[in-house]
């Protein structure tokens, strides 16, 4: 049944009653009427069918204006939708309805500039009962909890659970009890902070993705019994069942400021082969699967890195201690062998559990200097010929992917930087330089060659995947660069393979400001990569199945997914199991992980996205009524989006533009002015004034500098150089 209601759904650009469906399925009885009406309820209940209100079904897909996605809601009461595979849509107070922050939403599309959207919320789908942040007032005679956004809906917190709190905390209330009506009963679940900790900011954005700092007292309990050290016994007994590479020169590179430090790597020239050795901490020896560290890993999913803090997917115990690849100290390690010829062809590989003693923890800052400048920083003379032949063998397999097809987008990122109380006082730009690439060339290698030897195995797995962009999202990529008056040339109708993909983006050559812009849009094109248990291929790294695979194996300290993959390391690889009560095994855990890691990797980077906009925000509050130069990043029907060098975006709104009658044209997706001709378009360098800036509302306003506002502060500069060379006076 199920399969004939999509069957005729797919057919159908209208909605459709329940009696219309039984008559167009053909059926003829009551069982079969209410086979249908369960199996309409459940396409519903799952999101795949829109129950609208006049009481028709209709196919989401089938639905242009609609978009299913989580709504985001900031302390104003204006909010976004977040999509999966799409740009966020904007949505007004007044148009939120009764959504909650986390929600699951159906959200109409009123009005489309280009990437830029805004919406109204038409249904709450699924309504987010966990997440509801505020603050512990008193109202002089009893403490009460005021959330931080405005909710629309009636709220009891449990007296019990408030009088455990003290006021101005800051809390989670998580809702228990539905009395209709929208009245809710709630209780306090989780304590955050104190309004005035300097980090309360990040922690209260944080707390709406379910991401926490205190992890639970089991998961502490197992962490605190683990072993500060390798010594003594516990060494003789590692060096039983690992390689020990203690001796070898093996070091790590990572920024000054990293505690986490899971990767190490060493190099040899041999018989005219690069011996490359990944050497990645061993956390899954630590971390054993279904204990209390492994649970709350899986939970995180991941590591959140929030402006200048870190949340840890495991405990500091773990992530900045044994499980760390520190200096001169003895580390359980997976190694990743391989050897690779001049090609960037890797012919041989192994992966076994090691012993490593990292000889130096390498900063990036230094390895630059030598690799970028042939400065050498004291302490690194010893490895500088080590350092050189790894960034040759870098560039030979960065070039070998290239030339395969992958697209190297090297999009900016903001790096904010912070005073001691937690506050925003400079933003620059992450360097990506000689050192951060090896490394970055040395774990795909890795990655790839980890999936690959799996892959080959014939056993399940866990797959970093990236599928084909949709030829849709390219064309209006397309008609977005010839806007720009960017002349693509080729046939682009379908991208069916990574090349394809590569030789558009080659044709697009603009200034430095306009090129991170671009390339920004680029990525917004293709879909986003994920975890699975199903190998599709990674189609930005032109790994295509079945000739490669990829997944993550370097970074177990940060992402659950690389923990899993060195449990399966051990179990097929190392200890050889791949009977069949295994392969059943991992087969029905996987999927569930992955889609698990999915789904916390996109809470952790929209987190990550709101502390940005957030900090961003508290720093140009210190700086309203300075001019800036920057870029067009956006353009809508109400204004402009602009962009700093610092990668700051914030709005020019329409009436703050030179002109007076603005008109945008969608289809070029710019604004003219029809009077004086003068058009704004993506990429335009523009000079605006901060006017405003709210760190609460997380919003950063413009104005155009107008060119007759520079001509006459040209003309009072030179009327003070007139009158201080004595020029200019009135003599009666």
């Amino acid at each position: 049944m199920r399969t004939k209601i999509l069957e005729l759904l797919e057919d159908e650009y209208s909605a459709l009653d329940v009696m219309t469906i039984n008559d167009r399925l053909n059926l003829k009885t009551v069982d079969e009427l209410k086979e249908l009406q369960y199996e309409l309820d459940l396409l519903v209940s799952e999101h795949i069918v829109y129950f609208t209100n006049k009481n028709r079904y209709i196919l989401y897909t089938k639905c242009p204006d609609f978009r299913k996605g989580r709504m985001q809601v900031n302390k104003s009461g204006n909010g976004f939708v977040v999509l999966e595979d799409e740009a966020d849509i904007f949505v007004d107070r007044d148009n939120v309805g009764l959504a909650l922050n986390g929600d699951i939403v159906l959200v109409k599309i009123m009005e489309s500039h280009g990437s830029k959207r805004e919406g109204m919320i038409v249904k709450v789908l699924e309504r987010d009962l966990h997440n509801i942040v505020g603050e512990v007032k008193s109202d002089g005679t009893s403490l009460y909890f005021e959330p931080n956004e405005k909710l629309k809906i009636t709220l009891t917190v449990d007296a019990n659970t408030l009088n455990k709190c003290v006021e101005g905390e800051i809390v989670v209330v998580s809702i228990v009890d539905d009395l209709g009506k929208n009245r809710y009963i709630g209780v306090v679940s989780q304590h955050i902070c104190h309004k005035d900790d300097a980090n309360q900011d990040i922690l209260t954005i944080a707390a709406n993705h379910e991401i926490y700092p205190e992890f639970p007292e089991e998961a502490m309990m197992q962490a605190q019994d683990l072993p500060n050290e390798i010594s003594g016994d516990l060494l003789l007994e590692e060096k039983k069942n690992r390689v020990d590479l203690t001796s070898e020169k093996i070091f790590t590179i990572d920024g000054e400021d990293t505690k986490d430090v899971d990767d190490a790597i060493s190099l040899k020239i041999e018989d005219g082969y690069y011996v490359l050795k990944v050497s990645i901490a061993d956390v899954s020896h630590y971390v054993t699967e279904g204990s209390p560290l492994d649970l709350e890993a899986l939970k995180r999913g991941t590591s959140s890195y929030l402006a200048y803090s870190v949340i840890p997917m495991l405990p500091h115990k773990l992530s900045n201690g044994i499980c760390s690849l520190n200096p001169n100290v003895i580390r359980c390690a997976l190694t990743c062998e391989m050897k690779i010829d001049g090609r960037g062809v890797i012919v041989d590989s192994s992966i076994y559990p090691s012993l490593i003693k990292s000889k130096k923890k390498m900063t990036y800052t230094a390895v630059n200097h030598l690799l970028e400048e042939n400065r050498i920083d004291p302490g690194y003379e010893e490895y500088a010929d080590t350092l050189k032949a790894m960034q040759e063998l870098a560039h030979i397999i960065r070039n070998r992917r290239v030339k395969r097809g992958a697209t190297d987008f090297n999009v900016k990122e903001a790096k904010i930087i912070c005073d001691a109380n937690g506050c925003a006082i400079d933003i620059g730009v992450r360097k990506n330089g000689e050192g951060e690439r090896l490394i970055e060339d040395f774990m795909v290698a890795a990655n790839e060659t980890v999936s690959t030897t799996l892959k080959n195995m014939g056993v399940p797995s866990l797959y970093r995947v990236h599928d084909t962009p949709l030829a849709e999202k390219v064309q209006s990529f397309i008609r977005f660069c010839g806007s720009c008056g960017i002349n693509i040339k080729g046939k682009f109708a379908e991208i069916t393979n990574p090349k394809m993909f590569q030789s558009l983006l080659k044709q697009i050559d603009v200034p430095e400001r306009q090129g991170n812009i671009i390339r920004a849009l680029a990525i917004r094109s293709m879909p986003k990569a994920y975890y699975s248990a199903n190998d599709i291929g990674h189609f930005g790294l032109a790994v295509i199945p079945p000739y490669e695979s990829y997944t993550h194996f370097t970074s177990p300290i940060r992402r659950y997914p690389d923990l899993q993959i060195h449990r399966l390391i051990w179990t097929y690889i190392v200890n050889k199991q791949v009977d069949e009560k295994t392969i059943n095994y991992w087969e029905n855990k996987l999927p569930s992980v992955a889609e698990a890691a999915s789904k916390r990797e996109v809470e952790a980077v929209n987190a990550e996205r709101e502390v940005d906009k957030m900090k961003m925000a508290e720093y140009m509050e210190q700086h309203i009524g300075e001019e800036f130069i920057g870029v067009v990043a956006g353009v809508v029907g109400f204004g402009l989006f602009v962009q700093l060098d610092n990668l700051v975006e914030g709005l020019v709104p329409l009436d703050s533009l030179d002109g007076n009658n603005f008109v945008y044209d969608e289809e070029m997706n710019r604004l003219v002015d029809e009077a004086s001709k003068k058009i704004y378009r993506i990429g335009d360098e523009i000079k605006v004034k901060c006017v405003r800036a709210s760190k609460v509302d997380s919003e950063i306003d413009f104005e155009e500098v107008r060119v007759k506002e520079l001509k006459k502060d040209e003309d009072e500069q030179v009327k003070r150089r007139e009158l201080k060379m004595g020029k200019g006076r009135h003599h009666d």
